[in-house]
């Protein structure tokens, strides 16, 4: 090895101790050894998107070091039980610096792997993709597979056990995105290439148990000093969204439904309130149909000639006056429609064991799979978003979905869908987003995702956090979207947003227009500002019938459009570094308080926002760290700590560094209210 190599990558024989970059990572220890093996079948049960995932483990044999060799490149470990080797493993630096450590299975036919990584009692974790309960994964283990959150996700509260009842609840690590990827508070990242079952351990204080379903490809390890540098090398790997349109920052993108007429009485009745608006996102285009869940889409994805006629001269009617349509898209197509015909009969779906068309069950409506795995059908599908909705004049879309793959279907190419269900999103996300760059202006389209995997970080463009209830619950309501930006922007995922006032109305959850408008607040300071009426829009509240709610939004607006160039500047961090828009305070600041703090965020580098996210509150606590703050709505001066500031509606505390070159934008801003 090289000197560089050998005082990065080190082997202590007597230790039996493995070292990268000054941190420990790997010991056989008695009783913790580095590598189990195992055998398992997996019994997996899918409802609607929500999965029982059951484990027959058959065997498993912890394993030590038999042998150890080093040349010039790398350290090789054999590792066995009663003097038969089983796995090798190989660790070698990378031309990036990162460590690669490859497991390969010598001899059985073994399907469970455990590595186990050393950790320190005091060490925190963040990242395992969007994780919407925790933001630091300490004390806790992540099973990462892609799926429905649930409705509620805590099994302590009324709202998920009344949902349990439908199998429609959650619990705090079911995620739309899982992904296999951590950051320790040592400064280094830890990225499994894999898209199998997973599931990380974080509970125990002195390691970290990383149990894999599939041999992984490889584990990659990257260090730097401090945290923006590590998420920077990162993004490297993993890659980085390719930024926004410019007509986002015109205002909200107000979501709507109910036809061309309805859509354009309520826009006039906005931009009567001063509303500004950037979009009009109608996910109804393709037309309705109606469950008991409540009005759904009807998914075929063209214009619906009966609610949207002559859609294409409304859209360029309403592009004169500088205003966007969005639409809704995702990758299944409602059987017996024309679309689902034409896919069948070229074979473009995925199919059963006896060569059928699978048909998954959405809620009281079946749809087939188109199967990326099938190159024409991809081609097909991609063409879909082209012509229905680009050349239509459709500037933006939500690309919902992703998380449905059966674990019994069959595919074009027989892979393993317990393995392609992890990768489904991430196909799902290409699929867009070729579709985007082949287009004429890619400069001027955007779609958002709630579904991701590893690759979503270059080929999903915008996440959203999903639907969440339209209540003030930490799991599952207003809360739930401050973790899930901050524990996905550890991982790359640089650009997110939530539906305003959220969506899931189950159980008696009702948005009320206190909660409406304390997330519009939030809103404001995230990169993109979006509605949406939810899944039951008559029984919930709505901007557009009340008046003071309109008058607030459109304030909300009017401090959203005039810190566009500080947006811009964060977004084009997001492109060029891979930094997410919305920042833990810990990524800047060394303090306890820090660490797990997860009801605030920096918006870029210099905006501290600590939205309010209890209702009838006129006040609220907040911590600051330490530096020197100013309140942007007062103008009053703080240093680090703890501190009840006012908090009426339209004032979610927000406060700007003193330093930043921004102040002379922040001070006008302030001065709006």
């Amino acid at each position: 090895m090289t000197t560089a190599q050998q005082q990065a990558l080190f082997y202590d024989v007597e230790q039996q101790a493995i070292t990268f970059q000054g941190r420990k990572l790997f010991q056989q220890q008695p009783n913790c050894p580095i590598a189990v093996l195992g055998q398992g079948q997996a019994d997996v049960s899918m409802y609607r998107g929500n999965f029982d995932i059951q484990d027959h483990l058959l065997t498993k044999w912890p394993l030590t070091i038999q042998d150890h060799q080093a040349n010039t490149d790398r350290l090789v470990l054999t590792l066995g039980t009663h003097d038969t080797a089983y796995l090798c493993l190989t660790f070698q630096i990378d031309a990036q610096a990162q460590l690669i450590v490859t497991p390969e299975v010598l001899t059985g036919s073994w399907n469970r792997l455990w590595l186990r990584i050393v950790a320190e009692p005091s060490d925190n974790v963040y990242g395992g993709g969007e994780q919407l309960s925790y933001f630091n994964l300490r004390g806790h283990h992540f099973p990462l597979w892609s799926s429905e959150p649930g409705i509620g996700r805590n099994k302590h509260t009324l709202t998920t056990f009344q949902a349990d009842q439908d199998h429609a609840g959650g619990d705090y690590y079911t995620t739309n995105f899982p992904e296999a990827t951590f950051i320790s508070s040592q400064k280094y990242y830890c990225h499994a290439t894999t898209y199998a079952y997973a599931d990380f351990d974080f509970s125990q204080p002195g390691y970290y148990d990383l149990q894999f379903w599939a041999i992984p490809e490889r584990l990659q390890f990257g260090t730097a000093d401090d945290y923006p540098s590590l998420i920077s090398k990162l993004a490297d790997q993993l890659g980085r969204t390719q930024g926004l349109p410019e007509w986002t920052n015109n205002g909200v993108i107000i979501g709507l439904q109910g036809g061309t007429e309805r859509v354009e009485a309520i826009k006039q009745k906005l931009q009567q309130h001063h509303v500004q608006l950037a979009g009009l996102w109608c996910q109804d285009w393709e037309g309705t149909q109606t469950t008991s869940f409540g009005k759904r889409n009807y998914w075929e994805w063209r214009a619906d000639s009966k609610l949207y006629p002559q859609l294409k001269a409304h859209i360029q009617n309403w592009q004169q006056e500088k205003l966007q349509f969005l639409a809704y898209i995702n990758p299944y197509v409602v059987e017996d429609s024309d679309l689902f015909n034409e896919g069948a009969a070229h074979g473009y779906f995925a199919k059963t064991q006896a060569g059928d068309v699978y048909l998954v069950d959405f809620g009281e409506f079946l749809c087939g799979v188109v199967d990326f795995t099938n190159p024409a059908a991809y081609d097909w599908f991609k063409q879909v978003i082209q012509h229905n909705l680009i050349d239509i004049g459709i500037k933006g879309w939500m690309a919902d979905f992703g998380e449905y793959l059966p674990t019994d279907v069959v595919l074009y190419d027989n892979s393993d869908p317990m393995v392609r269900h992890n990768q489904w999103p991430m196909l799902w996300a290409k699929c867009n987003y070729d579709a985007v760059q082949e287009s004429a202006h890619p400069e001027e389209l955007v779609y958002f995702m709630r579904a991701g995997a590893t690759g979503s970080q270059k080929y999903g463009q915008l996440l959203w956090a999903g639907d969440q209830s339209v209540n003030w619950s930490k799991d599952d309501g207003i809360v739930s979207t401050i973790p899930a930006a901050l524990s996905s922007g550890m991982v790359g995922i640089s650009l997110s947003h939530s539906d305003i006032g959220g969506y899931t109305s189950m159980y008696g959850n009702i948005r009320s227009k206190e909660l409406f408008m304390r997330w519009a607040e939030m809103a404001a300071f995230t990169p993109v500002m979006r509605t949406h009426e939810g899944n039951r829009p008559q029984q919930n509240f709505q901007v557009y019938d009340d008046d003071d709610a309109m008058a607030h939004l459109a304030s909300c607006t009017q401090i959203f459009t005039k810190l566009t160039p500080y947006r811009q500047a964060v977004v084009n961090e997001a492109v060029t570094s891979g930094l997410p828009a919305q920042r833990p305070l810990m990524m800047y600041y060394d303090e306890p308080a820090a660490d797990n703090c997860q009801t605030e965020y920096l918006f870029g580098r210099d905006l501290l926002v600590a939205p309010v996210v209890q209702p009838h509150q006129a006040s609220w606590t907040v911590y600051l760290p330490d530096d020197q703050w100013v309140n942007l709505w007062t103008g009053e001066s703080y240093t680090g700590g703890t501190y009840d500031v006012p908090a009426p509606i339209g004032q979610t505390p927000v406060f700007y560094r003193q330093s930043s070159a921004f102040t002379e934008l922040f001070k006008e801003i302030g001065a709006l209210k």
